[in-house]
């Protein structure tokens, strides 16, 4: 986490001669005096979780590793070029950050493939094992290519070696997207996991099983170990490490269909009930763990921290842990794609039922208008709005519902009050080229909203694609409700609700090519890599 300020090293005499040319640059600078030789022969250490790079735009990334001990952050970054190397000493990894660090990168070259080498070293000089991986900046023209998924190891799932532990990211890193879309329930925070499960028909599942993921998460370092627990399969760490995720949350990184200010009454939760401290415990163990930049940034006076929805800043007091940076945001990928990623957990009001017909909100006052405004003043070809939850399926919640329908089908109500603006702002403001992708009801499907079918009318029509789970237990599909005018162009479940990911065939992600000339193409694909359907979507001049 980035308490300290990075700093650069050029790797060669020839490139520390050579000053600035290589275009590479870190947030803030800070001086940092070489590192000495180790006195005495001791292990080296380790990075267990592997590397990640999240948020990369046409000129910055965030690297992101855990170390098994208490270190410095160290990246070697080139871009090919003769003068492109540089080596950063980053933040301090300690017990505080559960050993993560991040590194923000700047001023990168558009277009562009970097390697990285991330490893720590401790306050002796000594140097840990060195982890590789690469990716490449947005490209300003040209083609872009991306995956979106959602839902890993839930439902008791987990990393089950026969299988090769969690395929469905090897499945989706074959096919050398640009990045991944992930659009939460990274974790299943509320689900524990046994060694073993008897599937349905007959076959004995056997899981690898840590302490941290035997029961639900309640302390924070349980939450620390369901994403240490993800983090230790070879697919995921090998498709971090080399494909940048955009990463979003949903319920199950804190707990199922959760509200602010809700109590729970469920047995499984012994030490802490109240869905806040919960959801602070969380919010914490994913801006670990997660490569989004945190809530710092390097002013002339010293270190600062967002304090408010406006983003006014303070500055950082001493001692204090630094937070991550609001989930809302747009991540730009050049001149043809932006992606908006939401947050629908944070702000969001009790879960309504069908006759609960004043507002409630989903996304809040703040976000709404940020969506619309960075809409609005996009010059990208498309805007990709990343919401973790479909927007016209029905998501039960004992009596209520726990996504934006509600199931009144005769009328406005709940969130839809909230989604109705931001539809309407979109058509106000002749918005277009806008397609939403999304994750959470564990199958995957193509949806098509229009006006003529809808009970709300002022909005102009436009595509969902819904895409997982990628190693979770399979379900759907999921009932329509007749507000917004939905209606399935395509629909592929699995077999029966929670069956396992075993043969992959259950478990799906989505693949999006931006070529060239601006055509979208969507596919949705299972986790063997077969493709169940495309769509190819043409742009329209605002």
């Amino acid at each position: 986490m980035t308490s300290e300020s990075p700093v650069r090293r050029d790797i060669s005499r020839r490139a520390v001669l050579a000053g600035g040319a290589a275009g590479l640059a870190l947030a803030g600078g800070i001086t940092h005096a070489s590192p000495r030789a180790a006195a005495l022969v001791r292990s080296r250490g380790t990075l267990p979780s592997g590397i990640q790079i999240g948020d990369v735009t046409t000129d910055r990334a965030v690297l992101w590793a855990r170390s098994d001990r208490t270190g410095r952050m160290i990246a070697r970054v080139s871009d090919g070029t003769r003068h492109g190397a540089r080596e950063i000493v980053g933040p301090w990894a300690t017990a505080t950050t559960d050993h993560t660090a991040k590194i923000g990168l700047e001023r990168l070259a558009p277009g562009r493939e970097y390697t990285v080498s991330i490893g720590f070293e401790d306050a002796d000089g000594a140097r840990s094992q060195m982890v590789k991986g690469s990716f490449s900046t947005a490209r300003h023209r040209g083609e872009t290519t991306f995956v979106w998924t959602g839902d890993t190891a839930g439902q008791g799932w987990g990393i089950n070696p026969d299988i090769g532990g969690m395929p469905g990211y090897a499945a989706m890193a074959e096919t050398r997207p640009d990045f991944l879309i992930h659009s939460g329930d990274n974790i299943y925070a509320d689900g524990p996991i046994s060694a073993q499960v008897t599937e349905k028909d007959g076959q004995v599942w056997r899981n690898v099983v840590t302490e941290e993921v035997a029961k639900v998460a309640e302390t924070l370092t349980e939450f620390r170990g369901r994403y240490r627990y993800n983090q230790s399969d070879r697919n995921v760490r090998e498709m971090y490490a080399h494909v940048p995720v955009i990463a979003q949350w949903d319920d199950h990184e804190t707990t199922n269909n959760w509200y602010p200010g809700e109590v729970l009454d469920l047995p499984a939760y012994t030490q802490e009930r109240r869905v806040d401290v919960l959801a602070a415990r969380a919010r914490r163990a994913f801006g670990e763990n997660m490569p989004i930049a945190d809530g710092y940034l390097r002013h002339r006076s010293g270190w600062y921290t967002w304090t408010d929805r406006r983003d006014r800043v303070r500055p950082r007091r001493k001692g204090e842990v630094p937070e991550p940076s609001r989930i809302y945001r747009k991540i730009s990928r050049g001149r043809h794609l932006d992606v908006f990623c939401l947050d629908m957990r944070t702000h969001r009001g009790d879960n309504p039922t069908a006759a609960t017909t004043n507002p409630v909100a989903i996304l809040g006052e703040e976000q709404v208008r940020w969506l619309l405004r960075e809409l609005e003043t996009s010059t990208a070809t498309w805007k990709v709005i990343a919401a973790d939850m479909p927007l016209g399926l029905i998501v039960p919640d004992g009596t209520g519902a726990e996504a934006v329908s509600d199931g009144r089908q005769t009328g406005v109500g709940g969130r839809e009050h909230e989604l109705g603006r931001v539809l309407s702002g979109i058509k106000k403001r002749r918005i277009r080229n806008v397609v939403w992708l999304t994750a959470d009801v564990h199958y995957t499907a193509a949806h098509h909203y229009d006006p003529a079918r809808a009970v709300f009318t002022d909005f102009d029509p436009f595509y969902e694609f819904v895409a997982g789970a990628i190693h979770a237990g399979s379900f759907g599909p999921n009932e329509f409700d007749a507000t917004f005018g939905p209606k399935a162009l395509f629909t592929k479940s699995g077999d029966y609700p929670g069956q396992s990911p075993r043969t992959g065939k259950n478990q799906f992600f989505g693949h999006v090519t931006i070529s060239g000339d601006g055509l979208f193409h969507v596919s949705l694909r299972d986790a063997t890599g077969e493709t169940l359907y495309r769509k190819t979507l043409e742009p329209h001049e605002r």
